[in-house]
């Protein structure tokens, strides 16, 4: 007996030295290195580091226009004193509320940020303290050619502050900012979009690059600067869509995914980061909370039945409000346990153990809400949000057409004891069509009875008004219009060429611009990628890889936490990449679909992707993975050695 185990021990010793000769072998002679893709964090390190190292004084000062090379109207002005000063620094506009000042706080080292810069112009910024007076001319260039610029600008300057109009694209455009004459003075070259806000530190919050998912789920959020220094990057393992909200302990809860559950489902999660670690300290999972079935409107389905939207927490009732397109409801949650606390919206088609959470419609003029967006708790207790409007039934044969429809910004006093609603404002109803939105935009507070109404997705289709989103119904003309309301009139409107998500109205510089040369900091994690199984044994007989490189379109690259694999395959392929190392093969499977977390049933193909297929993306995190991997991929059973190595 004894000598059957020494044998056996033996014999597993032996097959680890062999398959540890085997993998270091083949990553020593034929492999090499997956190419890495460099990060916007690992251009700002090289940017940095070619900062000057000896401050000079003001009449020598160094002037780094776009130094973070993703925010093309900044520019760094770098100087020292000799005594502690506080720099004000004035950027000249055409008028005084296009002109912009702002104070420093004292010091003998000064980094100042300047911000609102006019492109293609010769801009003149004052430098100002004690007796000193210094004028820089700071020399932009021109807009990209594909830069979208407003159609139209109504402003009455009388009523107006000399804050900016912060805009993110739903789908082409930039991340941007436009003043009140409709001249763009900031914006983003890199792909932020969703939500964009300033957190109490005066950073600004705007999603990564980077997709965890197609169409739309980013890896997390970017704490930033005008600049575009990033100081902090958030990674979420469901990612991140649509809305955050930071919260009054400084944590962040944001709307995400639970890829991972075996649901096949998105839009339904909501996780609170810790703001210092990344880490999830808590979730909601709408699954536990409704019933999917429920209150289907038009744009329901099994993967995406809630479609969250909007994440706002409400301090006075430690709650917090989600909005869900898909089912025409507004609900409100208990923060500490979870539990449902009420809903918003038309009941019909509604279970009867859900009846009990919806309100009644007292007073004249009530209209219910229908694929809203932006629901959010204002200071005197109402709920404000942007009534997109779609068919305003969820009975098919009540529904209202596009072209007879509207959106309108609509606010709800509610009663939670007695279970009664009253709409105590609306504005967009007397704009008919022409404001009718069918998807994405935005409602913002600014002050009592004083707001910002974004309708930012009209869709025109053959000059008529259309109900699908401009991705959808081969739109031939968008539109998004953007109107500030004071005191019972419009004081400001823009209207642009495009559709955008989201507009935020916030002055140039923060109270406390706090630009520091601070490394960035990653927080959070991508968390483990599933492998679909895991062997013992070595992989023998591959084929040559260049037989499938080129025929499938394949990439294989390395960011800085994860691997990504592309290639372009018919529906029906079955391909796998595998991952070797000391004698065992990771094996994860790459779905040919173009929504990868759920039933392949529910995608639908064109005539011409069933023919030529689709290009799809594996991403495999490096969470759980440690060392040199050998990278194997296989299709239809064969596999092909790709001559390439990945560390993690």
């Amino acid at each position: 007996m004894k000598k059957k185990i020494v044998i056996i021990v033996i014999i597993i010793i032996l097959v680890l030295v062999l398959g540890t000769f085997l993998v270091l072998n083949d990553l020593s002679t034929n492999n090499k290195e997956v190419e890495l893709v460099s990060s916007l964090i690992d251009m700002e390190s090289k940017l940095e580091d070619d900062f000057p190292m000896e401050l000079k004084d003001i009449d020598n000062a160094d002037v780094i226009v776009n130094p973070y090379e993703i925010s093309p109207l900044t520019a760094l002005i770098i100087f020292k004193t000799e005594k502690s000063v506080s720099p004000k620094v004035t950027i000249e506009g055409d008028d005084e509320l296009t002109t912009f000042t702002h104070t420093f706080d004292e010091g003998k080292e000064h980094y100042l940020p300047i911000y609102g810069l006019y492109p293609d112009r010769d801009n003149r910024v004052v430098v100002e303290y004690g007796d000193v007076r210094k004028e820089f001319t700071i020399t932009t260039e021109a807009l990209p050619d594909d830069f979208i610029l407003p159609t139209s600008v109504d402003a009455d300057k009388s009523e107006l502050s000399n804050d900016l109009y912060f805009f993110t694209p739903s789908s082409n455009g930039y991340t941007c900012a436009y003043d009140v004459n409709g001249d763009v003075r900031w914006y983003l070259t890199t792909n932020a979009i969703w939500e964009i806000n300033r957190l109490d530190n005066g950073h600004l919050m705007v999603s990564t690059e980077r997709l965890v998912n197609s169409p739309y789920y980013m890896t997390g959020l970017y704490e930033m600067d005008m600049l575009g220094k990033i100081y902090k990057e958030y990674s979420l393992p469901g990612g991140y869509h649509h809305d955050y909200y930071e919260m009054p302990n400084g944590n962040l809860l944001v709307a995400s995914d639970d890829f991972n559950s075996g649901e096949g489902t998105v839009e339904d999660y909501v996780v609170e980061l810790d703001r210092e670690t990344g880490k999830i300290v808590k979730h909601f999972d709408l699954k536990d909370i409704l019933n999917m079935e429920d209150g289907k409107s038009e744009n329901w389905t099994q993967y995406d039945w809630f479609h969250n939207n909007s994440v706002w927490y409400d301090e006075k009732t430690n709650s917090i409000t989600l909005s869900g397109r898909h089912q025409d409801a507004v609900i409100n949650i208990d923060y500490d346990s979870g539990d449902l606390n009420w809903i918003i919206g038309d009941s019909t088609n509604w279970s009867e153990e859900y009846q009990k959470y919806f309100f009644k419609p007292v007073g004249d003029d009530f209209e219910w809400q229908w694929s809203q967006h932006a629901a959010m708790i204002i200071p005197e207790g109402y709920v404000f949000l942007f009534d997109n409007g779609n068919n305003k039934s969820k009975i098919k044969d009540e529904y209202v057409p596009a072209d007879k429809s509207y959106s309108r910004g609509v606010m709800y006093k509610i009663d939670t004891d007695n279970m009664t609603i009253e709409q105590v404002f609306e504005y967009g109803k007397e704009r008919g069509s022409e404001f009718y939105s069918p998807y994405i935009s935005d409602v913002d507070y600014l002050d009592n009875d004083h707001y910002i109404i974004h309708s930012g997705g009209i869709v025109y289709v053959d000059g008529k008004n259309s109900n699908q989103p401009a991705g959808l119904g081969g739109a031939d003309k968008l539109v998004s219009d953007t109107l500030e309301y004071n005191d019972g009139e419009v004081i400001f409107e823009i209207v642009l060429p495009t559709n955008n998500y989201r507009v935020e109205k916030m002055s140039l510089y923060p109270e406390a611009e706090n630009f520091t040369l601070d490394k960035v900091e990653r927080v959070g994690s991508l968390g483990e990628t599933p492998v679909t199984s895991s062997e013992l044994g070595f992989v023998l007989n591959s084929k040559d890889f260049k037989d499938i490189e080129k025929e499938h379109n394949i990439s294989i690259t390395k960011e800085v936490d994860r691997l990504v694999f592309t290639g372009k395959f018919k529906r029906g392929t079955d391909v796998n990449v595998i991952l070797y190392k000391n004698g065992t093969k990771n094996i994860y499977n790459v779905p040919i679909s173009k929504k990868p977390y759920t039933a392949l049933c529910v995608d639908i193909f064109t005539e011409e992707e069933t023919k030529e297929g689709i290009s799809v993306t594996k991403y495999i995190n490096e969470d759980g993975l440690s060392g040199k991997y050998s990278i194997y991929v296989e299709v239809d059973g064969t596999i092909y050695n790709t001559n390439r190595y990945v560390e993690f």
